[in-house]
């Protein structure tokens, strides 16, 4: 077990991202913990900026799958940081490997 309750896990590195039928390649960094009180795993993270997720995006898309070497999970997409950059997470298993909790 670890030492702290909110220890995070997490991937960064290439993965793409799948709205509906078209598939756009990302940069990702991502981070997440399980939760102990809901007993579910928060993961969430950035998307480094990319003009095909921000056309999307700005057409209606909010949600997609993201898919890394490791794994693939749905998540939600919020509004662009100042650099241009979306959050994305979920409260699912997470799209990259993690110990057991």
């Amino acid at each position: 077990m670890s030492e702290h309750a909110h220890d995070e896990e997490g991937y960064s590195g290439e993965a793409t991202l799948v709205f509906e039928q078209t598939e756009v390649p990302v940069q990702v960094d991502l981070r997440g913990y399980f939760q102990p009180i809901d007993g579910r795993y928060h993961w969430y993270g950035r998307i480094k900026q990319n003009e095909q997720v921000t056309a999307l995006v700005e057409a209606g898309a909010r949600t997609a799958v993201l898919r890394t070497p490791e794994g693939e999970a749905t998540g939600a997409l919020t509004d662009p940081d100042p650099w241009g950059r979306y959050r994305v997470g979920g409260i699912s298993t997470p799209p990259y490997s993690t110990e057991a909790p």
